[in-house]
């Protein structure tokens, strides 16, 4: 799945005054953390991740695998938030 250039900026735009919705723990990307994000997908189709990483290329492989497990597409990231969408089933 592939967001086109002007749903990106829509999505973001939509997504500026959100808050994080999961905040990854101290054990990382869990089956318990992952099926929280699938749920927050399922009803919110955008939504906002805070992942706690201290080096920049954990967090980038942790972003990766959320969008992975997730089917979900990374529309931002800025720090430690990402914001990511997946379109609702139907």
């Amino acid at each position: 799945m592939s967001v086109k250039t002007e749903l990106r900026k829509f999505l973001r735009a939509k997504a500026h005054s959100l808050k994080p919705v999961v905040i990854t723990g101290q054990h990382g990307i869990t089956p318990a953390v992952l099926s929280e994000i699938n749920l927050a997908l399922d009803h919110h189709e955008l939504i906002k991740v805070r992942v706690n990483a201290d080096q920049r290329e954990e967090r980038q492989a942790m972003i990766a695998q959320i969008c992975t497990e997730t089917a979900a597409e990374l529309i931002q990231a800025i720090g430690h938030i990402i914001t990511i969408y997946r379109k609702a089933k139907t």
